[in-house]
C-alpha cells in the first residue's frame, strides 16, 4: 500500500494549500491512504471542527494531532466521536477526549495508525516508548501488519531512538513537530521507514509558519509577544511510504516539498 503523510499544516493559509495541492498529488502518487497532521490547522493553532473539516474534504483520510491538540475546547466533542478520523497523542493523560490510535480501512487493506508525543521539551505526558509498546501490543492482537506512527516530538535524539525501538515493529516511524524538513528518510534494517520530520505545509517565507517579525521580536526582546501567523506563498512538507501488504515492512520512502 501506499500512504501519503502530511506534515503539520499551520493555519489558513496551510490548509488552503493543502486544498489546491493535496487531490492532484495524491492521484499522482498513486496514494492509498492519506494522513496530515493538523494539529496548528485552526487560526492561532490547534484544531476546531472546521479546520479538521476542511482537511478531511481536501482528501485526508485521517487528521493526527500533537501538543497543540487539545488547545480548542470547540474539538472535545468531535475528539470523543467513537468514528471520528481525528487522533490525538495515544500517551496523553487517558482522562483526556479522544483517542490516540485507530485502523484505516479502503478496499481490502488495513493500516493502523497511532499518534504519540514525546517526553523531551514538552509538556508532562506518559513515557512514549512504553506507549510504544502498547499501541504495537493493540495493533497485533487487531491483526493489523500495516503500521504507521506519527511521532510529534521536540528532539531529534528522542525521534531517532524512536525509530530504531520500533525498527521491525512498526512499517514507518515518521517525525512531526519541528516543522522542518529533515534530510533523513531511511529504510531501518528491521524493514520500518523512517524520518525525523515530515516537514510544515504552510507559508514558505515565515518561521515555523509564524511572522517573522514577532518571532524575531521574541527572541532580541524576551518580552511577551503576540505571534501571528504568516501569510504569502505556501509549501508541503509530505512523504510517501510504501508498505507490503503481506508484512507490513516498509518498500521505500520518499520525501517532497511542493510549492
Amino acid at each position: 500500500m501506499r500512504i501519503l503523510f502530511v506534515g503539520d499544516v499551520v493555519g489558513e493559509a496551510g490548509c488552503a494549500f493543502v486544498r489546491k495541492t493535496l487531490p492532484a498529488f495524491k492521484k499522482e502518487q498513486k496514494i492509498d491512504f492519506c494522513i496530515v497532521n493538523g494539529e496548528n490547522s485552526a487560526k492561532g493553532n490547534g484544531v476546531t471542527p472546521a479546520s479538521y473539516g476542511h482537511l478531511l474534504s481536501s482528501g485526508a483520510d485521517l487528521i493526527t494531532g500533537g501538543n497543540h491538540s487539545l488547545r480548542r475546547p470547540e474539538i472535545y466533542d468531535t475528539l470523543d466521536q467513537p468514528y471520528a478520523s481525528l487522533l490525538r497523542p495515544f500517551n496523553f493523560h487517558r482522562t483526556v477526549p479522544g483517542k490516540g490510535l485507530t485502523v484505516l480501512e479502503k478496499g481490502g487493506l488495513r493500516l493502523g495508525v497511532a499518534n504519540l508525543i514525546g517526553a523531551a521539551g514538552l509538556d508532562p505526558c506518559d513515557n512514549p516508548f512504553d506507549a510504544a509498546d502498547a499501541v504495537c501490543a493493540a495493533f497485533k492482537a487487531e491483526g493489523v501488519l500495516c503500521t504507521l506512527i506519527d511521532f510529534h516530538a521536540e528532539a531529534t535524539g528522542e525521534k531517532r531512538a524512536m525509530g530504531f525501538y520500533l525498527n521491525g515493529r512498526v512499517g514507518a516511524v515518521l517525525g512531526t513537530h519541528t516543522h522542518v524538513q529533515t534530510a533523513d528518510e531511511q529504510i531501518l534494517g528491521g524493514g520500518t521507514a523512517y524520518i525525523t520530520d515530515a516537514g510544515m505545509t504552510g507559508p514558505i517565507d515565515s518561521v515555523l509558519g509564524v511572522t517573522i517579525e514577532s518571532v524575531t521580536a521574541k527572541l532580541r526582546t524576551g518580552m511577551p509577544v503576540r505571534f501571528a501567523q504568516a501569510e504569502g506563498p505556501c509549501s508541503m512538507g509530505c512523504v510517501c511510504v510504501e508498505l507490503e501488504n503481506k508484512t507490513g515492512r516498509a518498500i521505500s520512502i520518499e520525501r517532497f516539498l511542493l510549492t
